[in-house]
C-alpha cells in the first residue's frame, strides 16, 4: 500500500493532501497514484476499498485552485458541460487544495486518432456545443484573468484592445528562435487590428481533447480549468478550433465544420480574424514552461512540432 509521502515528498504538500482528504472522508485510503496532468499543480488519484476514488490537486498559488473550484461549481450548476464535482477546496500551510470526484474514462488525447471519422466529428460537435453553452452562461464586464469575487468570478481589464494586444504579442514573443522568420509579420497583424468592444465571455484556454475523458464514444469529462480568462468569443473559438480540428488530423475541415455546427446549435458563430488565430496558435505552440508543444498522437518530435506550428501560422500571413 502506498502512502501520501510516496507520491508527495514535500512535507507541506503532503500535509495539505491529508487535510484535503480528511475534509471529504474518514475512510483510510488504499492507494495513492501521481497523475501527470498540468505543469503548475500536483495531482494524484486516491483510491479506497470501500468508497469511490477521488482526485486531489495541490498548488502553492492559492488563487489558481480557488478560481478553478469556483468555476467548476458554476459550470455544473449552469450548464451540461461534463466536469467532475468539487468535493472540497481550501488552503492549509500555504498550499491550496481541491478534491474532486474521480471520473472514469479513456484519455481522449490517446484515443482521438483511433476513432473513425464519424466518432471524431461527433466529439468535435460536442466540444462546439459545450463552448457555446459556456459563452451563453458566463458573461463578464471586463477582460483578462478571472479571480473569485464574492461567490462568482470577475475580470478587471476594461479595454479589450489593450488586453488582447498584450496577450497576443506576449504569445508571439514566447515563440522560440525557430519561429523568427514569421515573427515580424505576425506582430504586424496586431499593429493593424481594430479592436472594437466585443462581448467578454469565458475563455477556457485549454479546452481540448488532451484535457478530456471519453466513455463509450461520448465525452465523460472535460478537465483542467485552471487560470480561466474572459475574452472575446472569437479568441476562444479560434483556440478551440486549432486544438480540436487541426491538432490530430491532416484534413481539419470536417472537424472544423462539426465544431462550428455544434457551436451554432446554441448561438451565432463569431467572426474570427487572422489576428485571433495568430494569437491562439502562438499561445498553443509553447506550454507554460516555454517548451514547444507536440501535436498529433503519437506525438510529433520537437522538429516536426515546430514545423507543424510554423505551417499553421504561415497560412495566416
Amino acid at each position: 500500500m502506498t502512502r501520501i509521502t510516496d507520491v508527495v515528498p514535500d512535507e507541506s504538500f503532503a500535509a495539505a493532501a491529508e487535510t484535503a482528504l480528511q475534509s471529504v472522508t474518514t475512510t483510510e485510503p488504499a492507494e495513492f497514484r501521481r497523475l501527470g496532468r498540468g505543469n503548475r499543480k500536483l495531482s494524484m488519484l486516491v483510491t479506497y476499498e470501500t468508497r469511490d476514488s477521488v482526485v486531489v490537486q495541490l498548488c502553492e498559488e492559492r488563487t489558481w485552485l480557488q478560481t478553478e473550484s469556483t468555476l467548476l461549481a458554476h459550470i455544473r450548476k449552469q450548464t451540461a458541460v461534463p466536469v467532475p464535482p468539487v468535493l472540497a477546496s481550501g488552503v492549509t500551510a500555504g498550499v491550496a487544495y481541491m478534491v474532486t470526484a474521480h471520473v472514469t474514462g479513456e484519455d481522449l488525447h490517446e484515443t482521438f486518432t483511433k476513432l473513425g471519422d464519424a466518432g471524431r466529428r461527433r466529439l468535435a460537435r460536442a466540444f462546439g456545443s459545450h463552448l457555446a453553452a459556456l459563452h451563453e452562461q458566463f458573461r463578464f464586464d471586463s477582460y483578462g484573468t478571472l479571480a473569485v469575487d464574492g461567490d462568482f468570478l470577475r475580470a478587471w481589464h476594461e479595454d479589450w484592445g489593450d488586453w488582447f494586444d498584450e496577450y497576443g504579442r506576449n504569445a508571439v514573443g514566447r515563440l522560440p528562435t525557430a519561429f523568427d522568420p514569421l515573427r515580424d509579420d505576425l506582430l504586424a497583424l496586431f499593429d493593424a487590428y481594430e479592436a472594437g468592444d466585443p462581448p467578454a465571455r469565458l475563455y477556457p484556454w485549454d479546452f481540448r481533447p488532451g484535457n478530456a475523458l471519453v466513455e463509450g464514444g461520448e465525452l465523460a469529462a472535460v478537465l483542467d480549468w485552471e487560470a480561466p480568462m474572459a475574452a472575446a468569443p472569437a479568441l476562444s473559438v479560434a483556440k478551440a478550433e486549432y486544438l480540436i480540428a487541426e491538432w490530430y488530423v491532416e484534413n481539419a475541415e470536417p472537424l472544423r465544420q462539426a465544431f462550428i455546427e455544434g457551436y451554432e446549435r446554441l448561438r451565432e458563430y463569431p467572426t474570427i480574424k487572422r489576428v485571433h488565430r495568430a494569437a491562439a496558435i502562438a499561445d498553443s505552440a509553447v506550454d507554460s514552461t516555454g517548451i514547444v508543444t507536440n501535436p498529433m498522437y503519437p506525438e510529433h518530435d520537437t522538429e516536426a512540432a515546430v514545423e507543424f506550428h510554423c505551417k499553421a501560422l504561415g497560412r495566416l500571413l
